[in-house]
C-alpha cells in the first residue's frame, strides 16, 4: 500500500514537473512587444490597445506578448515615431500629421476641413486611396500602418467665446507640433504655439497660451475643461489615430501572424471609432454641466478662411491625390 501511494506519488510529481517545464518553455519563448502612445488610461485608445494585447496573444497561441504604455511614458509622439524605426517601440498609436513628416500624402487626413464629415472620413479610411497611401508610408519608412482609428472632431476651447474667424486674431493657441495642425489658426490669424501633449494643463492655467483644440473626449480626458471658459465647436480637423507597426517588427513576423496583427488592430480600430462617436453624442451635455460654455459656432466662414491653404506651399500631397479624396462618397 505504500509502495504504491509512493508510485502515484512519484508519478504525479513527474507529470506536474512536466507540465511546469513545459509552461516555462512556452513562457521564454514567447517574445515581448512594446506599444507606446500619448493618451490617458482612461480613454478607448489605452483600452482597446489592452484588448488587442490580449486578443493577439491568444490568436497566437502566446507566442507574443505586449505591453502597453500610455501617457508618453515613453516619450513625445515625435520620440515614439523615431522609435518604430529604432527598433526600440515596436508599435504606436500616432496621428496622421505626425506620420506625415515621414512621407507626405499619409498627412492629407489631418488638414483641416479635408473631409466634409464623418461619412466621408469613414468612406476614406474604408478606400483605395487610404490603402495606395498606406503602401506608399510602408515602402517609404518600411514601417506598416494597419489601421486608421477614429480621434473625434477638433474644437477649439477658450477663455473668451470664439464665434468668428476674426474672434481668434492673434490669439496664442497650443498645436501639436506638425505643420498641417497649425494650418487652421495660421488661415484665420491666431498665433500656433507647439507645445507637448502631457504639457498642455500646465500651459493653460499658466497663461502661456489662450487656448487649444482638441476633441471633446480629449478635452475632458485632459482635463482641459478645467482651465478654459468655453469649448467652441469649429470642427477644423475630422482626426484619425494611425495604428502602426515596425518596421523591425513587421520583417521578422510570419505571414499568418501579420494578417493577426492587422486583424485584431482594425477590430481595435472599431471599437474605437464607436466609443469616441458614442462620448462625442453625450460630452456636450456633460461639459455643460460642469458649467463650461459650449458655443455652436457657423463653421462656414472658417472652412473658407482654410480651404485656399488645402493645396498651398504647407501641402504635403500633389493635386491628384487631393481631388480622389474629396470625390470619395460623392
Amino acid at each position: 500500500m505504500v509502495k504504491q501511494s509512493t508510485r502515484q506519488w512519484n508519478r504525479w510529481l513527474s507529470t506536474s514537473l512536466l507540465v511546469v517545464g513545459m509552461g516555462a518553455a512556452g513562457a521564454a519563448s514567447a517574445e515581448s512587444l512594446t506599444f507606446a502612445h500619448v493618451y490617458e488610461t482612461s480613454e478607448p485608445y489605452h483600452e482597446w490597445a489592452l484588448w488587442a494585447a490580449d486578443e493577439i496573444e491568444e490568436r497566437t497561441d502566446g507566442r507574443y506578448t505586449i505591453e502597453v504604455h500610455p501617457a508618453s511614458s515613453l516619450g513625445k509622439e515625435e520620440d515614439i515615431n523615431e522609435g518604430l524605426t529604432l527598433g526600440t517601440v515596436d508599435i504606436i498609436y500616432t496621428g496622421s500629421q505626425f506620420a506625415g513628416r515621414a512621407y507626405g500624402p499619409i498627412g492629407i487626413a489631418g488638414a483641416p476641413y479635408m473631409f466634409r464629415d464623418f461619412d466621408h472620413w469613414q468612406a476614406y479610411a474604408e478606400s483605395d486611396l487610404f490603402q495606395e497611401i498606406a503602401q506608399g508610408y510602408q515602402d517609404a519608412t518600411g514601417n506598416v500602418p494597419v489601421a486608421l482609428n477614429y480621434y473625434g472632431e477638433r474644437h477649439v476651447t477658450s477663455n473668451e467665446p470664439i464665434e468668428k474667424p476674426e474672434d481668434m486674431q492673434d490669439l496664442k493657441i497650443r498645436t501639436p507640433n506638425a505643420p498641417m495642425y497649425m494650418m487652421f489658426p495660421e488661415a484665420v490669424g491666431a498665433n500656433p504655439s507647439p507645445i507637448a501633449f502631457d504639457e498642455v494643463y500646465l500651459a493653460l492655467q499658466q497663461g502661456v497660451v489662450d487656448a487649444q483644440e482638441n476633441p471633446l473626449p480629449t478635452i475632458r480626458a485632459k482635463a482641459f475643461y478645467e482651465v478654459q471658459d468655453h469649448i467652441n465647436l469649429t470642427g477644423h480637423i475630422t482626426d484619425s489615430l494611425l495604428t502602426i507597426i515596425g518596421g523591425p517588427l513587421w520583417d521578422r513576423l510570419s505571414e499568418e501572424d501579420r494578417e493577426i496583427f492587422r486583424e485584431v488592430y482594425q477590430e481595435a480600430g472599431e471599437k474605437i471609432t464607436a466609443d469616441i462617436q458614442q462620448q462625442e453624442r453625450e460630452l456636450v451635455a456633460w461639459f455643460e454641466e460642469q458649467g463650461v460654455t459650449v458655443n455652436e459656432v457657423d463653421r462656414e466662414p472658417f472652412r473658407e478662411a482654410v480651404m485656399p491653404e488645402h493645396n498651398g506651399e504647407d501641402a504635403t500631397w500633389d493635386q491628384e491625390t487631393y481631388d480622389r479624396l474629396q470625390e470619395i462618397g460623392q
